[in-house]
C-alpha cells in the first residue's frame, strides 16, 4: 500500500524524466552551423576558380559534417549514458522505499545529487568535445587558407618569370629582326 510520500516521490520521478534536454540540441545545431559558415568564408575568400572553389567548398563541407557527426555521437553517448544512469538510480530508489521508508529522504537527495553530477561531468565532456571538433575545424579552414593564398603566391611568381622570359625574347628577337633589316639595307 502506497502513502502520499511514496505517490509523491514517484510523480517527482515521472517528471524528472520527461524533462527537455534541449540544450546539447541547440548547442549542436550552433556548432554546426558556425562551422559551416567558417568554412564557406575561408574558402570564398581564397583566390580559386569556381570549379576548384566549388569542390573545395564541397570537401569542407564533408569535413564538417563528419565534424558534426562525431560530436552529435558524443552527444547522444553522453544522453545515453545519463538515461542509463538516472534509470539505475531511479531503480534503487524503488527498492529502497519499499524495504525501508524512513531512509528514502536522504537516499533521494543522494540519488539527485549523484544524477547532478553524472549530468554536470558529462555536459563538460560534451563540452570539451564540441571545443575540441571545432578548434580542428578551426584549424583545418585556416591550414587551407593558407596553402591556397601559398599556391596563388607560387603561381603569380611563376606567371612573373615566364612573362619576364617571354619579353626577353621578345627583345632579342625584335633586336634580331631589327639588326637584320638594317643589314639589309
Amino acid at each position: 500500500m502506497m502513502n502520499q510520500n511514496d505517490m509523491d516521490y514517484n510523480r517527482s520521478i515521472s517528471d524528472y524524466r520527461n524533462q527537455d534536454t534541449g540544450n546539447s540540441s541547440s548547442f549542436s545545431k550552433g556548432l554546426f552551423i558556425g562551422g559551416l559558415i567558417g568554412a564557406a568564408a575561408a574558402l570564398l575568400f581564397a583566390p580559386k576558380p569556381g570549379r576548384e572553389l566549388r569542390g573545395d567548398l564541397s570537401y569542407r563541407m564533408g569535413e564538417v559534417s563528419d565534424k558534426t557527426k562525431e560530436v552529435a555521437c558524443v552527444v547522444g553517448d553522453k544522453a545515453s549514458e545519463i538515461a542509463k544512469t538516472v534509470s539505475s538510480k531511479t531503480t534503487d530508489l524503488a527498492k529502497t522505499v519499499s524495504d525501508n521508508t524512513s531512509t528514502v529522504l536522504s537516499s533521494v537527495k543522494q540519488a539527485t545529487a549523484d544524477v547532478t553530477d553524472e549530468a554536470r561531468k558529462a555536459s563538460q565532456n560534451v563540452a570539451e568535445e564540441a571545443k575540441k571538433a571545432s578548434e580542428n575545424v578551426s584549424s583545418e579552414a585556416q591550414k587551407s587558407s593558407n596553402n591556397i593564398a601559398n599556391e596563388a603566391k607560387n603561381a603569380t611568381s611563376q606567371v612573373a618569370a615566364t612573362s619576364e622570359k617571354a619579353a626577353g625574347e621578345a627583345n632579342r628577337e625584335l633586336n634580331r629582326s631589327s639588326n637584320h633589316s638594317s643589314t639589309n639595307h
